[in-house]
């Protein structure tokens, strides 16, 4: 049946739009492991791989590969996915409780580190994440409070913090986009600071301004984030994500037109 003749679908809501822009971060990756932290990069990755990455590898977040609809697929022990880690050939989608221009991220606590204002999850795995492999980061609520001049601990290393550690800090360091719900933004800036990459349809320019607490890079033209498919709004809410977890992260809000009508 053609989509001529096919039931119309309710426009994209900005959880998806984010879930698309999570997907596009592991596009033309090859064969690497996902490994997405939150509701919206998880229903990315799982779209990604179910449409334009099918070698993209996901897991239980355990032990085990497992195919885009879940199904088991193979074993992954520790020592391999270290092995993995350590090559460069995976790609972490975390979370910050702040972020600066260079992508320093900041999970550990607020304020001074002796006398912390707020103890958060400590610096974990980030440290080794961001030099190993590449690493994008979801922030679903995009205010001041997390996009800060300078992080109060880094705990994910940013480019100017790889640089000045030298060679073997920069050899798989990457940060390949940042999501929140406001738009996309990448360093592809001559000093690798962060640069509007596109804007979720409804957003402003001066919205995402007023909601940083650094000056970020924008072009004179900022695209869209693209608008996904018939088929992928399909297998987001009636395959992937039927119990509609993104809109836990991202409030439900229509905010393009009739998609299929």
């Amino acid at each position: 049946m053609s989509d001529v003749t096919r039931a119309p679908l309710l426009p994209p809501t900005r959880a998806e739009y984010c879930v698309i822009a999570c997907a596009e971060a592991w596009r033309d990756n090859g064969e690497v492991l996902a490994s997405p932290m939150g509701a919206v990069p998880s229903v990315g990755a799982r779209l990604a791989r179910r449409t334009f990455a099918p070698d993209l590898l996901l897991t239980d977040g355990e032990a085990t590969l497992v195919g885009a609809d879940g199904t088991p697929e193979g074993w992954l022990p520790y020592r391999q996915h270290l092995t993995m880690v350590t090559g460069g050939r995976r790609h972490v989608m975390m979370g910050a409780s702040q972020i600066d221009r260079f992508g320093n991220q900041n999970i550990s606590c607020i304020g001074d580190w002796e006398r912390p204002a707020r103890q958060l999850l400590g610096v974990r795995g980030a440290p080794v994440n961001t030099l190993n492999n590449p690493v994008s980061y979801w922030i679903p609520k995009h205010s001041r409070r997390v996009f800060v001049e300078k992080v109060d601990l880094i705990s994910g290393v940013g480019y100017d913090s790889a640089a000045a550690a030298g060679p073997t800090a920069t050899r798989y360091h990457r940060i390949p986009r940042v999501v929140s719900n406001l738009g996309v933004f990448d360093f592809a800036t001559p000093g690798r600071s962060m640069r509007l990459a596109s804007l979720h349809p409804g957003v402003t320019v001066e919205e995402v301004r007023e909601a940083t607490g650094f000056e970020l890079t924008v072009p004179d033209e900022v695209p869209r984030t693209r608008e996904p498919t018939r088929e992928e709004l399909e297998l987001i809410r009636e395959v992937i994500d039927p119990r509609g977890l993104r809109d836990r992260e991202v409030p439900a809000g229509r905010v393009e037109r009739e998609v299929g009508g």
